[in-house]
């Protein structure tokens, strides 16, 4: 408990000192540190590994350190970094900013997990760090190559513009035609025209479930096979959440408000309220089925597979 408070200080000191940084929008604040710290201590808690209190005691200077970083960023750093963002011709200053906030917390976690489990943390508590380190990766890409500019990422948001389309069509809740990546409505408050990048369209939350599942399918003993069988189902869940996730932007603009303002409030939060949910269930879900199949293995007094 010790070892997960320490961990956990820097993230609970910005949630009580800067509260509002803690946005939902996955580029617009420290939200994704609350689910990173969620992930920590649902796989820390209860663990039967002693952390001696030498370590304990080498981490709580990097807590500090993190702390001060954080305390810096209100007295001239952030300043700083957004000056530096010109030098690296960033395009969108905000995600180089918040950027940075994930590559300091992961660095922390991933340094504090090393030192108290050594290599072993990498299956002991990876979901944490990974997460953080992925939203910063995504983050970097959104900072220098915003909107369609990346275009591996861009390259399958027609086809979900296009499903999207087709489903307000079906369903009959106004007028939607869509050309690339760009969607012309019109519902009940009058027409809006909505273009979808691949942050909005939820690529990114694609590539975040691949490093945590594949991260917390690592720890797991059980057959390649069944790993497979479950990251496969993954992918196919986030896409229908991203699917979801178009659909109601789209509703929203059809059904709700056509206002510019009101509609970006519910974008910045849309995604992040169904992903991570989402990915929180499912694995939850893995763990379930697993931990059941492992006790009627054991009760049958048969061995579960290896870890292969």
């Amino acid at each position: 408990m010790i070892g997960i408070a320490i961990i956990a200080s820097p993230i609970l000191f910005a949630l009580v000192v800067f509260p509002d940084s803690f946005s939902l929008s996955w580029n617009q604040g420290r939200g994704g540190f609350l689910f990173a710290l969620v992930f920590i201590v649902a796989e820390l808690f209860g663990l039967r590994i002693l952390i001696s209190k030498k370590n304990l005691l080498y981490v709580i200077p990097l807590a500090i350190i993190v702390i001060i970083y954080l305390v810096s960023l209100e007295y001239g750093l952030r300043d700083y970094l957004i000056e530096s963002a010109k030098q690296y011709n960033v395009q969108l200053v905000y995600s180089w900013t918040w950027m940075w906030d994930f590559i300091i917390m992961g660095i922390f976690v991933i340094v504090a997990l090393s030192i108290y489990f050594g290599k072993r943390w990498i299956r002991i508590a990876p979901a944490g760090p990974i997460f953080l380190a992925g939203s910063a990766i995504i983050l970097s890409l959104d900072a220098f190559f915003p909107y369609d500019t990346l275009g591996p990422l861009q390259y399958v948001v027609p086809y979900l513009v296009q499903t999207n389309v087709w489903l307000i069509t079906v369903l009959d809740l106004g007028t939607a035609t869509a050309r690339d990546n760009i969607m012309f409505l019109k519902g009940d408050f009058g027409p809006m025209v909505l273009q979808v990048f691949w942050p909005s369209a939820g690529v990114h939350s694609i590539i975040i479930y691949s490093l945590v599942m594949g991260a917390f399918l690592l720890k797991m003993n059980i057959h390649r096979k069944r790993k497979s069988i479950y990251f496969t189902l993954g992918i196919v869940g986030t896409i229908i959440v991203n699917m979801i996730r178009i659909f109601s932007l789209s509703w929203y603009a059809l059904k709700v408000t056509t206002d510019a303002k009101q509609w970006e409030e519910f974008h910045s939060v849309a995604g992040e309220i169904m992903f991570l949910p989402w990915l929180f269930v499912f694995l939850l879900i893995v763990i379930l089925i697993e931990s059941k199949r492992l006790k009627k293995l054991e009760s049958e007094g048969k061995s579960p597979a290896k870890n292969t």
